[in-house]
């Protein structure tokens, strides 16, 4: 009996690699990728409550093409400039080139790339392309899972298709924007319940702590946040995230993306491009 329960939680494990919730992380993508011919649907509000009250909505689909290769595509409202509106969208690919799989651990990674347009018009020196930039991004992404814990590290570089610009600095909107930023993220997932596995039906409750950073490469100026959250997956399909993110370090003044909260629902299909006979 035992023997067959085994065979079948592995079976399961190499088809669905969602089993492995805590690689899900609220404010950043592992190097694991969803399974094949799955699809997935995000809905996202992230906002701040200082000085006024402002959020943003985005829209996410998910597809996962082969157990390498991933895309979603993202629509992004908000009210950041007073009225809520459509501010634009973006495309993210992410294909893993590397997997080292073991019994209760594996190591991963991929390679992802973002591109993303915004009608926006931006007054600060950070470059965030889920809303706020039209730009691309490049990077890199390692995950290591070990039984409970996984842990992951992000690389990225990005670049807007705005070369020159206005950046609010203090009370000096005079100075050139820059158009280039480097981003890095470190983030640990753990997975707190259920204690003994049983089968994939049962809900998983996972803590993560995020730390997330952006450096600009022309002048030097950079940000760190933390970001703890916590997520509960219902029946490998349904996840519930809600995380804050807040700044600790950093001289990048005005950003969008400073003290927010983040509350996110997903639902996922999986097989469902599978052909049936």
């Amino acid at each position: 009996m035992f023997k067959r329960f085994l065979l079948f939680v592995l079976m399961v494990i190499g088809t669905n690699e969602y089993l492995f919730a805590q690689e899900l992380y609220v404010y950043s993508e592992p190097a694991s990728n969803m399974p094949t011919n799955a699809i997935g649907l995000r809905l996202s509000n992230e906002g701040s409550f200082n000085p006024d009250f402002k959020s943003r909505t985005n829209v996410e689909v998910m597809l996962g093409v082969h157990k390498n290769l991933m895309f979603h595509a993202q629509s992004f409202m908000s009210d950041m400039d007073g009225k809520y509106r459509l501010e634009g969208g973006s495309f993210y690919a992410k294909y893993r080139f590397l997997s080292l799989d073991e019994a209760q651990s594996h190591f991963r990674a991929a390679a992802f790339a973002r591109i993303s347009t915004s009608n926006r018009k931006s007054f600060t020196e950070d470059i965030n392309l889920e809303g706020d930039n039209s730009g691309w991004q490049g990077g890199l992404v390692f995950t290591q899972l070990l039984h409970k814990l996984a842990l992951s590290a992000t690389v990225g570089y990005n670049k807007t298709f705005v070369k020159d610009g206005l950046v609010s600095v203090g009370h000096n909107y005079g100075l050139s924007r820059p158009n280039e930023m480097f981003n890095y993220s470190l983030s640990s997932g753990y997975l707190l319940f259920p204690v003994i596995y049983k089968n994939y039906s049962q809900p998983n409750f996972n803590l993560y702590f995020e730390v997330l950073g952006k450096t600009n490469p022309e002048n030097g100026n950079s940000y760190v946040d933390f970001a703890p959250a916590v997520q509960l997956v219902l029946n490998s399909k349904t996840r519930i995230d809600l995380g804050y993110r807040f700044q600790v370090a950093g001289n990048i003044a005005n950003r969008y993306s400073k003290n927010m909260y983040l509350a996110r629902v997903e639902f996922n299909f999986f097989n469902a491009l599978s052909k049936k006979s």
